[in-house]
């Protein structure tokens, strides 16, 4: 088992816990919604995103989004998910992510959406 994110202790006052599959929905938020420099030993981690709902909308900006993203997600977590497909939309305060993947250790695709009010 895994440690559940965020942080918290279970019904019986232990660190809560994830399985594999929720683990690593997990990881991907972190990465999606880390801003880089935000963590002091790892300043290259994250995306980024954050900054994406203060952006004028264009399609130029869509394909570089979805390039980052992959490219974060294979960096920091390459070795656990196959990227297949990430898509983002923003409206107003709020960002939605789309990432379809395959999780390495079992082969199961998996959809996950991820949404931010910033």
């Amino acid at each position: 088992m895994h440690i559940a994110f965020p942080y918290r202790l279970d019904g019986r006052g232990r660190t809560a816990d994830a399985d594999l599959d929720t683990h690593v929905r997990h990881l991907i938020e972190q990465v999606l919604f880390t801003a880089p420099g935000e963590r002091v030993n790892r300043p290259t981690f994250g995306t980024g995103l954050g900054q994406l709902v203060f952006a004028p909308n264009s399609s130029e900006l869509a394909t570089a989004t979805q390039f980052l993203v992959q490219g974060a997600l294979q960096q920091w977590l390459g070795d656990l998910i196959q990227v297949e497909a990430v898509e983002t939309h923003s409206e107003e305060a709020s960002l939605q992510v789309t990432v379809r993947y395959v999780v390495r250790r079992t082969q199961q695709r998996q959809t996950a959406q991820f949404s931010r009010e910033l």
